[in-house]
């Protein structure tokens, strides 16, 4: 999520990475709350489908990157760098990390799933 503007992945269609794949910017006339965000949403089927199924299409680690998550620390993800690995969307700080985490996928999210209960705790205040 951006920090400060309330809108998830900056305003990004998270279904739309499965969808379109690609990065694509939702429209304000779609948008939905939920875990203390805004999302956005290219058109009203990418709407239904999250609200169908957001476990499915938020993004894990709450958008942060799993290489820093599997260091211990929450870096922020970028919303043009992203992967989709078994069904779930990782978005990534830089393209280093996302050709890290490419190289090694398994590694990392094992890692990030192991620290993030940790880092998550840090984060809120």
């Amino acid at each position: 999520m951006e920090l400060h503007s309330g809108l998830a992945i900056s305003g990004y269609d998270p279904v739309g990475y499965f969808t379109e794949g690609t990065a694509t910017e939702g429209r304000a006339e779609y948008e939905y709350s939920l875990a203390g965000a805004t999302w956005r949403f290219r058109n009203a089927g990418n709407l239904g489908a999250f609200m169908a199924r957001p476990d499915i299409y938020m993004p894990r680690f709450g958008g942060y990157d799993p290489v820093g998550a599997a260091r211990g620390v929450a870096v922020a993800g970028n919303p043009d760098h992203w992967m989709i690995v078994n069904n779930r969307l990782y978005l990534f700080y830089d393209g280093m990390t996302l050709a890290a985490f490419t190289a090694e996928p398994a590694r990392f999210i094992e890692g990030a799933e192991r620290k993030w209960p940790t880092v998550l705790r840090e984060l809120s205040p």
